[in-house]
C-alpha cells in the first residue's frame, strides 16, 4: 500500500465512521466529517498533509514499484 493510498483509506474510514456516530450516538460527530472534508480540501491546494507525514513514519512507500515492460 501506498502513501496515496494508505490517505484515502484513512480518510474515508474516518468519514464513515464519523457518519456512523453523528446518525446514532450524537450529531456532533459530523463536525468531525467536516474537518476531515476540510483536510481533504487543504491538501489538494497545499500537497501537505498530517497523516501523510504519520504513514510514511510507519512504513508506507510514496508510490508503488513500477513494473518493467522489457524482458
Amino acid at each position: 500500500m501506498t502513501v496515496n493510498e494508505g490517505l484515502r483509506a484513512m480518510a474515508g474510514f474516518f468519514i464513515l465512521l464519523s457518519v456512523a456516530l453523528g446518525n446514532w450516538v450524537h450529531p456532533a460527530w459530523y463536525l468531525f466529517t467536516a474537518f476531515v472534508g476540510a483536510n481533504l480540501l487543504q491538501s489538494a491546494f497545499t500537497r501537505w498533509c498530517p497523516a501523510m507525514a504519520i504513514l510514511r513514519r510507519i512504513g508506507l512507500r510514496e508510490e508503488a514499484p513500477r513494473e518493467s515492460t522489457s524482458h
